[in-house]
């Protein structure tokens, strides 16, 4: 019997298992890199055990390391999560080898699914070794891991090895293998996953449908469970073809099948031989605990024949510290607070952490269920326009208009969902009073010089900037004998956290919250600015500057001062969040400066290079 899990993970998924663990009675070890020391999943395990260094690479993809751990830290059992080792046969191997308890399918069955080149010559399928113009679009993608990392859609030929380089640097980086290979692209259709559990005995759970259709970089932001508006014919097919990859392989364990679904056939994607991000939406509809049921079954139990039958609908939408109208650019800062209200919330943050630069930059996930699928979308939606989230820029805003979308709400999405509306998705509509009502917060309890006066005296004036979009605005109020005033509203009260005002007959308040100079009013976040713009803050035309804190990769090939570029040319590649971003050329010209180098660290605005018409 499993008395003690290390969890070689961190973040959301760390403290998920532990959470699960702790119901059951079971001890927690914690490993973590110096990035992670003061992480939540750190101090809510049992025992904690350093992972030396900040990257990946030094760090959590060290399974040599955390093998030690478990064993220095007397864990009987290790858990993958996802992401990092959670599908390298070579690290499931060497717990087993240590005597320790795999939590997951045996090394063979990961090494047979776990890269997508194997798994789909299991399933018949080839991928394409001689690429054409008419194989055009193709995808490429790394052959292990998920989460959108290493995948790369080219659409020229002449692009192909470029993205193939790029896309292994990725996948390395990501993973620990740059293996990588071509599919071709299919466009427009809907990703559709099969969860699946099965025991040492026999037993092969399906346990229902999801849908991920709603990504960006290939990357799921909304799933849902079960898919909708499938046949019934289908959905049997789908669940026979994910059972006939579980018994093909012997599997044992928590797996998902994926699939695209275009005008109503399955195309198999790959098998993810671990514990999805979006598990929860199927914990939800089946009410089960799958880590409950991947321990039980690790320590040799047996399954009921059946799965409990599901009930209602789920949905998880996917918050992610980043600003998808900037190009998807992560964000950090620290994490002031974080609360979305009546729906379950799993977070690798607590208030006040820190967001860097290492890892991936989603900071919760937050699930809803309800009776019909209806009731369950308009229930997210709703609980993320309440939720209090003080810190940096975050896709709150498309997730809950994505929600709302008439073709999300009709179930009529697809994969190039957001390539369609991602400019009406991310459209600034500001609140107009949410300035005011910022400075009249910061105004309450200070009148001009102690108090108000009998004679008309100039209107006091804020400056803000709205965010993300960097929208400016001016607002003007006065102190009075009756207290704080402002044109064209009534101010029925102001005070440090609260305002409440009256505009053409309706009446809203507006709770805030500061925080240095970023100030949160509802859901609009606003930076104070001063009085008096700094005329010293110029920048030569032309100037590239850093999107993000991050490291430089890597610098075209062949590329130094005095080269001639044209518009749109690559000239490095940063990496941040475990994701890779390209800086190109704003326009043709000559690189006249270029200060980045491959390992060189940046600070978001760091000047990286000069190009002058």
């Amino acid at each position: 019997m499993i008395t003690s899990v290390l969890v070689a993970n961190r973040g959301e998924i760390a403290r998920r298992i532990f959470r699960t663990c702790r119901d059951l009675g079971i001890s927690t070890v914690a490993v973590h890199s110096d990035a992670d020391a003061d992480a939540p999943h750190v101090k809510e395990a049992d025992a904690a055990v350093r992972l030396p260094g900040d990257a990946p690479a030094d760090t959590y993809l060290r399974g040599d390391l955390i093998v030690k751990a478990a064993l220095d830290a007397g864990a009987d059992a290790v858990h993958p999560g996802y992401g990092f080792l959670s599908e390298n046969p070579e690290f499931a191997a060497a717990v087993a080898d240590a005597g320790l308890t795999w939590i997951g399918p045996p090394p063979a069955a990961i090494e047979a699914m776990a890269s997508k080149t194997r798994a789909k010559e299991l399933m018949g399928i080839a991928p394409l070794t001689e690429v054409t113009e008419d194989d055009l679009p193709v995808l490429v993608k790394a052959a292990a891991g998920g989460g959108g990392r290493g995948m790369r859609v080219v659409r020229r030929l002449a692009d192909l090895d470029g993205e193939l380089a790029a896309a292994r640097a990725e996948a390395r980086s990501a993973f620990g293998d740059g293996e990588v290979f071509v599919e071709p692209y299919i466009e427009n259709g809907r990703h559709v996953e099969v969860q699946i559990l099965a025991d040492a005995h026999g037993t092969v759970w399906p346990l229902g449908t999801r849908d991920c259709s709603l990504q960006r970089r290939h990357q799921k932001v909304i799933e849902e469970a079960p898919a909708p508006g499938l046949a019934p014919g289908l959905t049997a097919k789908l669940y026979e073809m994910a059972v006939q990859a579980a018994r093909a392989t012997d599997y044992r364990g928590a797996g998902t099948v994926e699939f695209l679904v275009v005008d109503g056939t399955a195309h198999f994607l790959e098998m993810n031989t671990r514990l999805q991000v979006e598990h929860p939406v199927t914990e939800e509809i089946f009410g089960i605990d799958l880590v409950a049921l991947q321990l039980s079954v690790a320590e040799g139990e047996a399954l009921p024949d059946a799965p409990p039958e599901p009930r209602g609908h789920a949905v998880e939408a996917r918050l992610y510290a980043e600003d998808p109208a900037a190009g998807w650019a992560p964000q950090t800062g620290t994490l002031h607070g974080l609360s979305v209200p009546g729906v379950r919330l799993d977070s690798g943050y607590a208030d006040g952490d820190t967001i860097g630069i290492h890892y991936d930059p989603m900071l919760a996930k937050a699930v809803a269920w309800a009776p019909t699928r209806a009731a369950a979308v308009r229930k997210l939606a709703g609980a993320l326009e309440r939720a209090r989230i003080h810190g940096p820029v975050t896709n709150r805003e498309l997730l809950v208009r994505s929600l709302r979308h008439p073709e999300f709400t009709a179930a009529r999405m697809d994969t190039g969902f957001y390539d369609r509306h991602l400019s009406g998705l991310t459209a600034v509509t500001p609140d107009p009073y949410a300035p005011l009502a910022a400075a009249l917060a910061d105004a309450h309890g200070r009148s001009r010089f102690g108090g108000w006066r009998n004679v008309y005296s100039q209107p006091q004036v804020k400056r803000y900037r709205t965010e993300p979009d960097g929208e400016e605005h001016e607002v003007r109020y006065r102190h009075t004998r009756h207290g704080l005033a402002a044109e064209g509203v009534v101010v029925v009260h102001a005070g440090p956290d609260r305002v409440v005002l009256e505009a053409d007959g309706v009446r809203r308040t507006y709770e805030v919250t500061a925080h240095g100079d970023r100030v949160y009013v509802g859901s609009t976040t606003l930076t104070a600015l001063p009085r008096f713009p700094d005329p010293t803050a110029r920048q030569e035309p032309g100037s590239l500057l850093a999107p993000m804190p991050g490291t430089v990769i890597r610098v075209a090939d062949g590329l130094a001062e005095g080269a001639a570029v044209e518009a749109g040319q690559p000239i490095l590649w940063l990496e941040a969040m475990k994701m890779e971003h390209k800086i190109t050329a704003p326009a043709t010209g000559t690189l006249t400066a270029l200060h980045a180098e491959p390992g060189r660290q940046v600070e978001v605005g760091a000047l990286l290079a000069v190009v002058s018409d």
